[in-house]
């Protein structure tokens, strides 16, 4: 019993089932063998500025965060190739070539003469923007919703935020008949805000006095302006000039008792009195969005420029209290952070 040839078949049976899963796991490794042995592309994404480079020679964190989070791993299918002009307009030119000569898959320009840099000298490498005011009104795209070319990226819409940050120094300080705007006359970007600005002073019945800098040895001539001609609140339009220089804008305001408003919140958090505008981090990652897409294959010219649509105010009590002004309750409340 057991012996005949019927048991001998289901005995053999389980020794086929055996071999043929040993068959199909052995497939399997082989084919999971290949995919991990097959080569992964590396794309190469350049991130062009016109400013110092960071302590870490990186791209802003928060971008590098937002290609992570879309599946790009610094080292295993990306890498970063960082240039910072230092402030240096005859370097940008020179910048721009080495990009092309590293034809990236993409450039990441930050700031307006960067992104005027590359787009110089390709037509072809896909050019990422931010910060680079209002594309369209600079000549970067064809327009907002057809940029046309090779560059796309995200746009300020300095028109209507100009009119709002002079709405909110005008609520914080209602008496103010002058307002002195601060910006760096030689970034066409930044020098199109200071006209904006004009216009809605004009609006709102506010004379302006102009404070255009070039290089960081005009900042003490601005001061002095100010100090001759005191105005009644300070605007500082901010690009990679006026940021390498915050810390004497704050100083300044804050030994001459000046209000001033700015277009970003780490100023506030670093002294200053007020800010309104779009959040930095929010546009980085936005251009990680960009960059995706253009490296799964869509072109700049079909990808519309996005304009910010979150913004936060940011206040801050101690300074407020340090210059004596009061914080209206119709600008408190809309606050989205109040530092104390």
């Amino acid at each position: 019993m057991g012996s005949g040839p019927g048991c001998e078949r289901r005995r053999r049976e389980p020794s086929i089932g055996r071999r043929g899963a040993l068959l199909a796991f052995a497939a399997c490794v082989a084919v999971a063998t290949a995919v991990a042995q097959a080569p992964v592309h590396l794309y190469r994404v350049g991130y062009f500025a016109n400013g110092y480079a960071p302590a870490d020679g990186a791209p802003p964190a928060a971008f590098r965060q937002a290609m992570r989070e879309l599946g790009y791993v610094e080292g295993r299918n990306v890498v970063y190739i960082g240039r910072w002009a230092e402030l240096r307009t005859d370097r940008l030119a020179q910048i721009a070539r080495e990009f092309v000569e590293i034809n990236p898959e993409v450039i990441v320009a930050f700031g307006y003469p960067a992104a005027d840099a590359a787009r110089q000298v390709s037509s072809t490498i896909p050019i990422v923007v931010a910060a680079a005011g209002d594309p369209a009104a600079t000549g970067l795209v064809a327009s907002l919703a057809r940029p046309g070319g090779n560059v796309t990226g995200i746009s300020d819409d300095s028109a209507v935020l100009s009119a709002k940050r002079l709405e909110l120094l005008k609520e914080v300080r209602p008496n103010a008949g002058r307002i002195a705007v601060l910006w760096n006359a030689r970034n066409e970007a930044m020098t199109q805000r200071y006209r904006e600005i004009e216009k809605a002073a004009g609006t709102l019945h506010i004379n302006v006095q102009a404070l255009a800098v070039r290089d960081p040895a005009d900042f003490d001539d601005a001061f002095a302006a100010m100090s001759r001609e005191r105005p009644d609140a300070l605007l500082v339009v901010t690009d990679a000039l006026t940021r390498t220089n915050q810390r004497r804008v704050l100083e300044y305001a804050a030994k001459s008792d000046v209000p001033a408003m700015y277009e970003f919140s780490d100023f506030v958090r670093d002294g200053g009195l007020i800010s309104y505008g779009p959040r930095s981090d929010d546009a980085f990652r936005r251009l990680a969005v960009f960059v995706d897409r253009i490296l799964r294959g869509a072109r700049p010219a079909d990808l519309p420029v996005e304009q910010p649509t979150e913004f936060e105010l940011v206040i801050n009590m101690k300074t407020a209290n340090s210059l004596g002004v009061t914080i209206p309750p119709s600008v408190y409340l809309r606050a989205s952070e109040v530092v104390r």
